[in-house]
């Protein structure tokens, strides 16, 4: 009767067979990393298509006592102080469940626009501030994190591949802005901009869209946001996840690197805030329409992620200067042209500023990308309560001064780094 054992193998023979094993192996891993960047990169252009075209409306939909503008500071408000103990919330509930409950905010947000009132935006926004505050620190922590598995797993560089994997999300994620305006433009450029018609059907069409992008983080595999153990939801590990807080938030306002990286990500925040208000109601709107916002801040999106600093301050200086803006045709494609020249910008801006995190800060990626949104929120919430009160011009002048300053810390920064030994671990 035949053994049932196989027959042993040889010395030579084994680096063969361990060869082949690998390379039915290697597929998986490859699947099972890559799947899980593709997963959260449709699941956030889908949930963002959305509600970013939701946000352009706000300061020319909900006009009435400011409402638009008011809930979106309050909001981002929100946002900034709940930032400050996302990075406990994530590590308690993991970077998953944290995307999953994330993505309830922003489609309660949009639910609220079908009735847009005080007390359903004000709520939906101050709910929004917590979710959006744990589902970016939870996306960073994720997506840093499966790029270093990746990187141990086929011996790569693991800075090239954060690069890689951030480029992916970061460049899907930027279409957005083309596509949910676009579906704004499509919706509302029959003559219905404004009317309870239009802007009824095109908030169900976006909570439709929403639901599918929150189903899809069910899908993605469990990872915890360091590699470590995974907090459990009990006294020990809640007074750790505290300990932990606070020497990340100590530790962070006292290296340089981070203190160096403050006005890029503060700017950052600027420069979204002057696209999704000022520029969409002070130049937009008077002069293409409510319905032109759609296809302006398409382009802004579509050339989102094809540096930073020369073509956003090109459109702060034409803007200043009060270029004169013709009527017609030529009139739109000039729009269109700035709004493209600031989505520019803001695609390598963000790219940059999370891979640069994931780099610097491996040891702690959950309180560094708390860090991001803590400041970029801020900076976002004092332009939206500010705007009713500066002129568009103050506006202008305030970011120019920013990315000026912004640019010169991250020059500051990359000498700094460049200058470090390459042996010498960053944390």
């Amino acid at each position: 009767m035949a053994s049932a054992s196989a027959p042993p193998r040889s010395d030579e023979e084994a680096p063969l067979v361990a060869a082949a094993d690998s390379s039915l192996v290697e597929p998986i891993k490859t699947r099972s990393h890559t799947k899980d960047v593709h997963i959260l990169s449709l699941g956030f252009l889908l949930i963002f298509l959305a509600y970013g075209a939701a946000q352009n409306l706000q300061s020319t939909l909900n006009t009435e006592e400011d409402l638009g503008t008011t809930s979106l500071g309050i909001l981002y408000l929100s946002f900034t102080f709940f930032s400050v103990v996302a990075s406990m919330v994530v590590r308690v509930l993991s970077p998953k469940v944290a995307l999953i409950i994330g993505s309830t905010g922003y489609w309660l947000y949009v639910a609220a626009n079908l009735m847009p009132t005080w007390y359903t935006l004000v709520p939906a926004s101050l709910y929004l501030g917590f979710c959006a505050s744990i589902i970016w620190v939870g996306q960073g922590t994720y997506l840093t994190s499966t790029a270093r598995s990746h990187a141990t797993d086929y011996n790569l560089h693991e800075g090239a591949v954060i690069g890689d994997f951030n480029g992916e999300f970061w460049g899907v994620y930027a279409l957005h802005q083309f596509i949910g305006n676009l579906i704004t433009f499509a919706l509302l450029s029959d003559g219905q901009e404004g009317t309870t018609n239009g802007t009824t059907v095109l908030f169900v069409v976006f909570l439709c869209v929403m639901s599918f992008g929150a189903v899809l983080m069910f899908f993605l595999s469990k990872r915890s946001g360091n590699n470590k153990e995974e907090y459990e939801l009990s006294g020990a590990g809640f007074c750790s996840s505290i300990k932990s807080l606070s020497r990340s938030l100590t530790s962070a306002l006292s290296d340089v690197r981070m203190l160096l990286t403050i006005p890029l990500i503060a700017y950052s925040g600027l420069q979204q805030a002057f696209v999704w208000a000022e520029f969409t109601k002070y130049v937009v709107t008077p002069a293409i329409g409510v319905s032109g916002v759609g296809s302006a801040m398409a382009a802004y999106g579509a050339f989102d992620g094809i540096v930073r600093a020369f073509v956003q301050a090109v459109v702060y200086i034409l803007l200043l200067l009060d270029f004169s803006i013709s009527s017609g045709w030529i009139g739109t494609l000039y729009i269109l042209f700035l709004a493209a020249l600031l989505g520019i910008g803001d695609g390598v801006l963000m790219t940059q500023l999370n891979a640069l995190l994931g780099m610097l800060f491996k040891k702690d990626t959950e309180g560094a990308f708390a860090q991001l949104k803590i400041w970029q929120s801020a900076t976002i919430s004092i332009v939206f309560f500010a705007a009713p009160h500066i002129s568009f011009q103050a506006v202008l002048v305030i970011s120019l001064v920013l990315l000026c300053f912004s640019f010169s810390s991250f020059l500051w920064l990359a000498l700094k780094v460049a200058k470090t030994p390459s042996s010498t671990p960053h944390d």
